[in-house]
This record gives C-alpha cells, structure tokens and sequence, in this order.
C-alpha cells in the first residue's frame, strides 16, 4: 500500500456525500483547498469555527433553522444502527445535505459523522433518509476498540506526546476542534488511527455489535494476535510547534522518530509522523503547508 493512503485525511465534503472516501480520494494527505494566508489561525485558537464545505451555504442555514431535528435524528441513527450513544458536536452544510460530526459517549471512544440531506427549493431537511458510510463507521467503532482493549499501550504513547506539550516544543489541536470537525475515528489532539484491514479486530467488533456492554477484558481475549499485521493498523501523527513564530523543527523531528522507534510499550501498527509550524487552515481544518516535515517511511511495530 502505498504510504500516502496511510494518514488519510479523508477530506469531509463532496466525497462524504457522493459514499466516503473512495481509493482514489485516499491518494493524497488532505484533497481540501490549498490554505491561504487569510484563512490561517494558530492551531491552540482553532475550535473549528470558520469550517466550511463545498456549495454549503443555503443547507447550512437550512440546518441551523432545524438543529433540534437533525441532533435527535442523529443520536437515533447511531443508536439504532451502531448500538452507540452519540454527542452531536457540530452540523455544516455541504451540497444537498447536512454533515453531523458525533463523538461516541463512554468506550468505544471515537468521533465520526452522519449525512442528513436537504431539499434546498423546498428548505427542508429530510432526517427520515439520514445516512452514514458503513466502512467509515465501522472503522472509527473499530478504532476505537483498538484504543480500549490496548488503553495501556495507548496510554504510553498519549503520556509521551504530554511530556513534550508540557515542555513547551510543540502541541496537538484542541479538543474542541476534533469535536467539531473531526469525524476520524479514534482521535486525540496528536494522532489518529485509520484501519485497513479488519482481520485481527473483527471478532471484537461482532461481539461488540452483538453485546455493546461486554467488558474491555473479554474483547480483548477475542482479539485476533495471529492475524495482526502492523500495515494494517495506522497511527497517524500530526504534532504542531507550540510558539507562533516557529517553522518546523529538524531536530527535534529527528528526535521524535529516534524516540518513537526505540520505545517498546507503544502500541503495534505503522506510525505516520509530521510536524507542522503553528497555524492551521480554518477552512479546511489542514495543518500541513509548504515547511511541514513528513517521515518518509512509515515506523513499523509489529
């Protein structure tokens, strides 16, 4: 596979509309406008005020006018077809529909989205034939039993990444701004996992969908060890510097691999890795530009 599919960025547009990111949508980092300069904001300000998607504009103050009925249509549709309780984050207009960015409550933890489509002429929202691409879904569900069946190793990573905001060097988004527009499964300010094979995680998926409050200890016995392979299970980085005036940081990059190749209590999986300068597009909620360092090949625990 090739190592661009592997941060995906799904862009959360006219892809999401047309069915999801396609394998050709996968291609590239980020399929969202180039960011300019106007349009730019320090990443610790950014709360995913200012996202928009294309040809959004009427829908979206269609959907304002109905949030009430889009958030309850929305917490139905997880519930009913997922077994999940969901928080409606946010609603942005797109063309003829609605995207609504949800976060899981409780574990499974993880953040992903719903289409709520709109007749514009009629300035209606038709949550009766509110929809979700099942292969996003079903990767963020199990993104986020990856994240609870291996909390301690997630954990390892997560203190990690805290060590170095707490020295001052560099900082992820805010929560906030996952929140709002996020929708890429399971997801922290520093990293996020993308999936692209289900062998090892399936049994613990069917027994979630089966029983949504079996313990984190029984799904963890159900796991699959022998069919894991870590080009299956993406851990994708994407740090930003924490002082406006910076660019991105050679050596400390340099660093960061160095520490992530020799750490031994981390999860399994590849590991994507790239360091931003301070501001992120508010538009297109895209962090990388021109002076972004990017790992050219992937760091692979197995």
């Amino acid at each position: 596979m090739n190592k661009k599919t592997k941060i995906l960025l799904c862009s959360v547009g006219i892809s999401l509309l047309l069915g999801g990111c396609s394998d050709e949508s996968k291609k590239t980092k980020e399929t969202q406008a180039a960011p300019s300069e106007e349009t730019k904001i320090s990443v610790q300000d950014y709360t995913g005020e200012g996202y928009a998607l294309p040809y959004g504009r009427v829908t979206d103050e269609i959907a304002d006018k109905n949030l009430a009925q889009i958030e309850e249509a929305a917490t139905s549709f997880f519930k009913e077809n997922y077994k999940t309780d969901v928080t409606v984050h946010n609603v942005v207009g797109a063309k003829d529909g609605a995207t609504v960015f949800v976060e899981s409550k409780g574990e499974p933890h993880f953040y992903t989205y719903a289409v709520v489509p709109i007749d514009e002429l009629e300035k209606k929202v038709m949550t009766e034939k509110i929809w979700a691409d099942e292969f996003q879904v079903g990767n963020a569900i199990k993104g986020g039993l990856y994240g609870m069946i291996f909390k301690e190793e997630f954990n390892q990573l997560d203190n990690y990444f805290d060590s170095l905001a707490a020295e001052g060097q560099i900082t992820g988004r805010t929560k906030e701004s996952i929140q709002n527009v996020g929708g890429h499964g399971f997801s922290t300010p520093y990293y996020f996992i993308s999936i692209a094979s289900e062998t090892a995680i399936k049994p613990v998926y069917d027994l979630f969908m089966k029983n949504p409050d079996e313990s984190a200890e029984n799904l963890r016995k159900i796991y699959d060890d022998n069919s894991f392979s870590a080009e299956n299970l993406f851990i994708n980085i994407q740090l930003f510097m924490a002082d406006k005036n910076a660019n991105p940081d050679k050596k400390l990059f340099d660093q960061i691999i160095k520490d992530l190749e020799e750490m031994t209590s981390i999860p399994r999986g590849s590991y994507s890795f790239v360091l931003n300068d301070n501001f992120i597009d508010t538009q297109s909620s895209s962090g990388m530009g021109d002076n972004s360092l990017d790992l050219t090949n992937d760091i692979i625990k197995e």
